[in-house]
């Protein structure tokens, strides 16, 4: 069976009555955590999308809280599902200025976790590769916005 392409999955759902939508919907929902996860995002957090972005950063803070700092290969993996948790939350937005905070605010724990990230070739190149999405990300935003994020990032 072969799945079908986004342009027909929206022409078949404008056929569909509220209720049939609804149940689709729901059964959608039930079946995997992440699609759950997102559905709460879109009913409840993206129209307070400043709200969204604490709520975030205090789970960013939280996973934090939790690092490992007696060994460095349990940190990593903590910094792993962190930036995981992150990632997740930021294609759940889909704003790039929701993007950029987040993507600051983890490279700001990063530094300020007290972790010596420059020892460990992975840790640094996570934390390099964060700091090269930020100027990709960057580069397509308008210049007032580009102006007002440059300092925070070139404080990273």
């Amino acid at each position: 069976m072969e799945t079908a392409s986004i342009s027909i999955i929206k022409k078949e759902l404008k056929n569909l009555t509220p209720e049939e939508l609804q149940v689709i919907v729901a059964r959608l929902a039930k079946y995997k955590k992440e699609n759950k996860e997102l559905l709460s995002y879109l009913l409840f957090d993206a129209e307070n999308e400043q709200a969204f972005i604490q709520s975030v950063k205090a789970e960013i803070d939280e996973q934090f809280s939790n690092l490992n700092r007696s060994s460095f290969y349990l940190a990593k993996k903590t910094l792993r599902k962190v930036l995981k948790t992150t990632n997740k939350h930021i294609r759940f937005s889909g704003i790039k200025e929701t993007e950029i905070q987040l993507r600051i605010y983890f490279c700001q724990k990063l530094k300020k976790s007290g972790l010596n990230y420059k020892s460990s070739r992975v840790v640094f190149n996570m934390y390099i590769n964060q700091i090269k999405r930020i100027n990709k990300v960057l580069a397509m935003l308008h210049e007032d916005l580009q102006f007002d994020y440059r300092e925070e990032v070139e404080n990273l």
